[in-house]
C-alpha cells in the first residue's frame, strides 16, 4: 500500500511585528493539524519582515539562535503538542558577527533534528543578502522525520541545481524551499525550475513565498506557493498571488519509487564523468 504524508504550508503577508506573526503562522499550524497535516513550512525568515530590501544595522535585532532561541522553543512545544512536523525559517545569530539565513527542522515529538543554512547568498538591488547572512557551511542535510525524509532549500538557493541533487543522492522524498520572491522575471522562473527540479531528482518540492507588498523597499511579494510531485505536476491548485493561505495536500510517496523505476536518472548519472564541473 503507497504511503501517503498530507503536508502543508503557509504564505502571509507581513503582519508587522514578530509576535503577532509568530502567532499567525501557530494558528495555521493548528489549522493544518486540524485537517490532517502531518508536516507543514513556512515562508523564508517567516517571522521579520523582508529586510534585505535595504541595508541598515539596525535589522541584525531580528536574529535569534537556533534552537536555543524562543522561537524554535516555542515551535517544538507546538509540533510536540499538535504531532506534527515543522519546517522553520528564521534569522540565525550563531555568535557575535556570525548571522545566516537558517530553517530549523523540528519532529512531530517536538524533537529538534537539526538545520540547514542557505548556500547561496545574493546581493543586487532589493536583494542586498550578503549584508546580513554569511553562506551556509552544514552542507545538505536530509532528516529523518516522522513522515519520511525532508530536505530544505532556500529561495535564491533554487536556482543552482548542485543542491538540489544533493538532497536527492541524501535521499530526500520532499523538499521544502522557503522563499521570499517578488514580482518581476522570477515570476515565470518560480512556475518553472522547481518543477524541473522535482522532475531532474524525483522528489516532491513545497515551494513557498510571501505575499504583499511590506514596509522596507517595495518589492511585491506574489505568493502563489505551491506542492508539486517527482512528474513536476503541481498537487492540486497553486495559491494565491495576493493573499495568505494555507495549502494542504496529499503527497503519494509511492509515486517516488514509481517514477524512479520509469526514469532511472539515479542510475544513469556519470559523477566520474562530472569532476570538470567543480574546476570550472
Amino acid at each position: 500500500m503507497s504511503r501517503v504524508v498530507r503536508a502543508a504550508l503557509f504564505q502571509t503577508a507581513w503582519t508587522g511585528d514578530s509576535e503577532s506573526m509568530s502567532a499567525a503562522h501557530e494558528k495555521a499550524t493548528r489549522e493544518a493539524a486540524a485537517q490532517g497535516a502531518q508536516i507543514i513550512g513556512f515562508q523564508e525568515v517567516f517571522n521579520a519582515p523582508y529586510f534585505c530590501q535595504v541595508q541598515e544595522a539596525e535589522h541584525y535585532r531580528w536574529a535569534e539562535a537556533v534552537p536555543e532561541g524562543p522561537t524554535t522553543r516555542r515551535f517544538q512545544a507546538l509540533a510536540k503538542e499538535l504531532g506534527i512536523v515543522i519546517v522553520l525559517p528564521v534569522y540565525e545569530l550563531e555568535s557575535a558577527g556570525f548571522y545566516y539565513n537558517t530553517a530549523a527542522v523540528i519532529d512531530a515529538d517536538g524533537s529538534y533534528l537539526g538545520k540547514y543554512r542557505k548556500h547561496h547568498i545574493p546581493q543586487v538591488k532589493g536583494f542586498w543578502e550578503k549584508y546580513y547572512f554569511k553562506p551556509g557551511n552544514l552542507g545538505w542535510p536530509v532528516f529523518d522525520t516522522a513522515v519520511g525524509k525532508v530536505g530544505v532549500y532556500i529561495c535564491y538557493d533554487r536556482h543552482f541545481p548542485e543542491g538540489w541533487r544533493a538532497l536527492g543522492l541524501h535521499g530526500a522524498e520532499i523538499v521544502y524551499n522557503p522563499s521570499a520572491t517578488s514580482r518581476g522575471l522570477s515570476a515565470y522562473l518560480w512556475q518553472l525550475e522547481q518543477p524541473a527540479a522535482a522532475v531532474a531528482n524525483e522528489y516532491f518540492v513545497a515551494a513557498i513565498n510571501r505575499v504583499g507588498v511590506e514596509e522596507y523597499g517595495d518589492n511585491d511579494f506574489y505568493g502563489t506557493s505551491y506542492f508539486v510531485d517527482p512528474r513536476g505536476q503541481f498537487v492540486g491548485d497553486v495559491a494565491s498571488d495576493k493573499v495568505e493561505e494555507l495549502v494542504v495536500r496529499d503527497l503519494d510517496m509511492g509515486l517516488i519509487e514509481q517514477v524512479r523505476q520509469q526514469w532511472a536518472f539515479y542510475r544513469d548519472r556519470r559523477p566520474e564523468a562530472y569532476g570538470p564541473l567543480t574546476e570550472a
